[in-house]
């Protein structure tokens, strides 16, 4: 029976990280309405300040790689603590950044928060035990990656226009800050691979690998403008890469990641799924929707903040708002089939927007809802938490990494694939239409994909309550 004392202090506990989670979230979405005012006032254009998001994001895709297993070794509140303390100095940088170099550095220094959320469900999954409480707690903690309700993109852009970017940077300082305080007040510490040596060899080619591939998705991403020799370049260098780490895994004596955990179908068809569901779904909305909304010649010429308002935030809310149930529900219903309504959910919705909703705004809009459900509110977060329930006891660091790295990937991929598909279709008057419509399409076909590996996934009988789906 859980006492009183226990809920409030795994309240106090869930709070806290919950805090953790949003901090890091600031960095990742509130910029985004603010890049303009950044490339004005540091004296630079769009692309420049862009590539400092690029580097967030793929600094926090790498060590996404290794710290949850780090965090197994040495403690997991010690390592969340140092992230947050990281990203406090990081954020300070960035705020007081006079030129584009120093922005660069804060935002990078930024990054190294990225495992936060994985590290976060592993010290929750250590302290509740029982399956449907810890599911509504995973789910309320990865709901975040949505976007805290939209509130975060409409404050970056009211405290930009007002305040200038260094002013979003100050309220991250003060909110991590205060997530950092929560943590060390109510965090709890655990250490399950405590006296394991890290294995250093392992992570370098394997940070090497999972690099050279984001490098490479981001120059495809490019387009015409795109160094091709650079693309190739990094795809050979990422498989090389891994074939260097898969080496050195399977001879040291305490590997990063043990060979036979990394050919075990709970390992890779998780990590086959989670890569093709963020392929197939991310370029949709954050890509084709937001350019079709704002395009004047085939789309709706939405001006960039209102486009925001009727597309990003209603879908960041309704994934805040279904999170937490769907996580409840996956103990009960099964991962699996819980995981399987969110994609058939969101290949549904894919195929509204690419038949409908390229000529209706309201159907458009609708269909983000959907979308905002099915995969903000339910395969997000059915897929963080299979990366923490399918990872073995020995080893619970590792597939939460590399699942933290899938969504990195699969992301990045999405960017290069689907508008290319949009801008090789064509860019004026129906052709144009066909090229939204063609990569949504597109989309849906992948998003198919990552549905029929899904039923690769073994169940997590110990995280469910006599489920068999």
């Amino acid at each position: 029976m859980t006492t009183t004392s226990t809920t409030k202090s795994t309240a106090a506990l869930t709070a806290a990280l919950l805090a953790a989670c949003v901090a890091f979230q600031l960095n990742a979405s509130m910029l985004s309405p603010a890049l303009a005012t950044m490339a004005d006032e540091l004296r630079t254009d769009d692309a420049t300040v862009g590539l400092s998001q690029t580097l967030f994001f793929t600094i926090a895709a790498l060590f996404s790689l290794f710290l949850p297993r780090l965090s197994d070794i040495v403690g997991r509140k010690r390592v969340m603590l140092g992230m947050l303390l990281v990203m406090l100095v990081g954020s300070v940088v960035a705020a007081l950044a006079v030129n584009v170099p120093m922005l660069f550095v804060g935002r990078m220094v930024q990054g190294v928060t990225g495992p936060v959320v994985p590290i976060g469900l592993l010290v929750l999954r250590t302290e509740i035990a029982d399956p449907k409480r810890y599911g509504a707690a995973l789910g309320l903690l990865t709901a975040v990656n949505g976007g805290i309700a939209g509130v975060d993109a409409l404050a970056g852009g009211w405290i930009a226009t007002h305040f200038g970017f260094r002013g979003i940077f100050w309220v991250i300082v003060v909110v991590t800050a205060v997530a950092a305080l929560m943590v060390a007040r109510w965090g709890v510490e655990s250490h399950p691979s405590a006296g394991t040596r890290m294995d250093w060899w392992g992570v370098l080619p394997l940070v090497v690998s999972v690099g050279a591939l984001l490098t490479a998705c981001n120059e495809a991403g490019k387009l015409v403008a795109a160094d091709w020799r650079l693309v190739v370049g990094g795809i050979v260098l990422a498989v090389v890469a891994f074939g260097v780490f898969w080496a050195i895994e399977s001879r040291v004596r305490e590997p990063l990641v043990e060979t036979r955990y990394l050919q075990r179908r709970g390992t890779w068809a998780l990590l086959v799924t989670t890569l093709l569901t963020m392929t197939g779904v991310f370029a949709v909305l954050n890509g084709l929707v937001t350019s079709l909304a704002q395009n004047d010649e085939v789309g709706f010429g939405m001006e960039p903040d209102v486009a925001s308002l009727a597309f990003l935030v209603p879908y960041a809310l309704v994934g805040w708002v279904v999170g937490p149930f769907s996580g409840r529900l996956a103990p009960t219903l099964g991962y699996r089939a819980v995981l399987r309504v969110g994609l058939i959910g969101s290949i549904v919705a894919t195929l509204v927007m690419a038949f409908v909703g390229i000529h209706s705004l309201p159907v458009l809009v609708a269909a983000t809802v959907l979308i905002g459900i099915t995969y903000a509110g339910i395969a997000n977060i059915v897929l963080n938490g299979l990366g923490i329930v399918l990872s073995p006891e020995s080893n619970p660091g590792f597939l939460p990494g590399l699942n933290a790295g899938a969504f990195n990937l699969g992301a990045g991929i999405s960017f290069a694939v689907l508008p290319a598909l949009q801008t090789a279709l064509g860019t004026g008057g129906s052709a144009g239409t066909a090229g939204y419509s063609g990569g949504m399409l597109l989309g849906a076909v992948i998003t198919v994909a990552a549905l029929a590996t899904s039923f690769l996934i073994p169940r997590p009988a110990s995280a469910e309550t006599g489920a068999t789906a």
